[in-house]
């Protein structure tokens, strides 16, 4: 009897529909994993630089693990998926607080129209919970404290909100450089653009927040055009980016974020290699591609790049790649900071005060602090993202900087923390050297056309690259899928 998959019941059927999407864009017949796929597997494969394997995916996030899954599904056995840290899940990752708890310190939501990683959810047996936002939220500003019901938004202005929805729809998500406003979208910054819409000082907190946690960067540094196409990824709807009720941050994974990269790598076996960074990749406009990694030579016909377009520039590639795609890996922004902590008390105790855990600071080093609590409310957990040019670089500093703020905002129960995590992701290791881009104005004007088009045998995949919701971890999985599909169109070739 024929082993049953590890992957799921449905395998055979998606196996099916992954072959039959495979062979829409090309015109020759079906795919025919035999003998040689299958042998060329494993952990022989690995070490005799005699073997060839089908695909080597780099990568261990979202999008390289979805992708390993989609070719194992599809019947290619033949592939590794070479990962640089020393574990899964890329810009996710879980805190393990006391009681078996977790709280995310990487990407972590998802909302209305974020099918890809829902339905990946669903597969992986993982359940999702609603984020916590029912109550007031304290706004802090200079000596100042008010509390107010934002009902589940960021508590921006919505007749502004309509007017970025409109022109949204004029700028494709997977394509902002194909809009035809580009030419004049694309010279402005967020910044610019709101300074037109007398925004109220009241408004401002919120506007900055919204688009420092979407972009990493504050309005007057991100880009127009790449801005409203991040709301065309959000159906078009401002309101569903910005806010929780209803929108991108409205929804949480039991066990954390990192569990589905997790689950997958587990799945996969010892088809992941960790610590095993690339320093270069050679022949990659030949049949036969050979990446130069810290354990040795391996070679593929196929490569998917499932990481940050940054880090593709700090390999090395011999031949070099076209001039159009190395501008682009050049001129990505490498860095933009992101500081992301975790207080975690005994119990959340703010909702007793008809508070939601929820605080914005006007000026301050708290850009965004939220309740994070598991399911149940078993402990009280509050995670914040701060700017890190107004916190300090010691970690015992910053808890108490944290603290004092808090207890200004909930009260002295706030004082007494039982443990704190604080996760610098700018300085966290080697292969994190940002977590979300900042694409600043002109930049898709000039390097768009580059982002998605293969270079010989290398396919770019991860967040960036998705055709909707473009940096989020829903991206991510849509980006591992549809670099699955080249890479069996690939195959199909050879």
């Amino acid at each position: 009897m024929a082993e049953k998959s590890s992957i799921g019941p449905s395998a055979n059927m998606q196996r099916r529909q992954l072959l039959k999407y495979a062979g829409a864009s090309v015109a020759v017949g079906g795919l025919a994993f035999g003998p040689r796929q299958a042998n060329a597997a494993g952990a022989k494969t690995a070490d005799n630089p005699e073997d060839v394997l089908d695909v080597v995916i780099v990568g261990a996030g979202l999008a390289g693990l979805t992708a390993a899954r989609d070719l194992h599904r599809a019947g290619c056995q033949s592939f590794l998926v070479l990962e640089a840290r020393d574990r899964v899940g890329g810009r996710t990752l879980n805190y393990n607080v006391d009681g078996g708890y977790v709280s995310e310190v990487g990407g972590q939501w998802i909302g209305p129209g974020q099918t890809a990683i829902a339905d990946l959810a669903r597969e992986l047996e993982v359940g999702t919970f609603p984020s916590y936002y029912e109550g007031k939220t304290v706004v802090l500003g200079g000596d100042g404290r008010v509390e107010v019901d934002l009902k589940g938004t960021f508590g921006t202005d919505e007749a502004v909100g309509a007017k970025l929805s409109k022109l949204s729809r004029d700028v494709p998500s997977g394509a902002p450089w194909a809009s035809p406003r580009a030419s004049e979208l694309d010279t402005l910054s967020v910044g610019d653009w709101l300074a037109r819409q007398n925004i109220k000082p009241e408004d401002q907190v919120g506007w900055d927040a919204g688009i420092i946690l979407s972009g990493g960067v504050g309005p007057a540094k991100m880009g127009f055009l790449h801005f409203l196409s991040m709301i065309n990824s959000a159906n078009c709807d401002y309101s569903q980016l910005d806010g929780i009720k209803h929108s991108a941050q409205e929804t949480r994974f039991i066990g954390g974020s990192q569990i589905l990269s997790i689950k997958m790598a587990q799945q996969l076996g010892d088809k992941v290699r960790l610590s095993c960074p690339i320093r270069q990749i050679s022949d990659w406009d030949r049949e036969v591609v050979t990446l130069h990694t810290d354990r040795g030579e391996v070679r593929a016909r196929a490569v998917i790049m499932a990481i940050h377009p940054a880090l593709c520039h700090q390999v090395q590639f011999n031949p070099p790649l076209p001039e159009r795609r190395a501008a682009l890996q050049r001129a990505w922004p490498a860095y933009s900071p992101a500081r992301k902590t975790a207080m975690v008390y005994r119990r959340p105790f703010w909702r007793d005060k008809g508070l939601n855990g929820h605080i914005f600071q006007y000026n301050g080093p708290i850009l965004w602090a939220y309740d994070n609590s598991p399911p149940g409310g078993e402990i009280g957990i509050v995670n914040a993202f701060l700017a890190n040019a107004l916190v300090p670089s010691d970690t015992d500093a910053a808890r108490r900087m944290q603290v004092e703020l808090y207890a200004r905002a909930w009260g002295d129960e706030a004082l007494s923390p039982v443990s704190y995590h604080d996760r610098d992701w700018g300085r966290a290791d080697s292969w994190t050297i940002t977590c979300i881009s900042a694409i600043p104005p002109g930049f898709w004007s000039a390097h768009g056309e580059a982002l998605r088009r293969p270079c010989g045998n290398l396919i770019w995949s991860g967040t960036e690259t998705a055709d909707i919701w473009a940096g989020y971890m829903d991206g991510a999985v849509r980006s591992g899928h549809q670099g699955a599909l080249q890479a069996l169109n690939v195959l199909r070739r050879v």
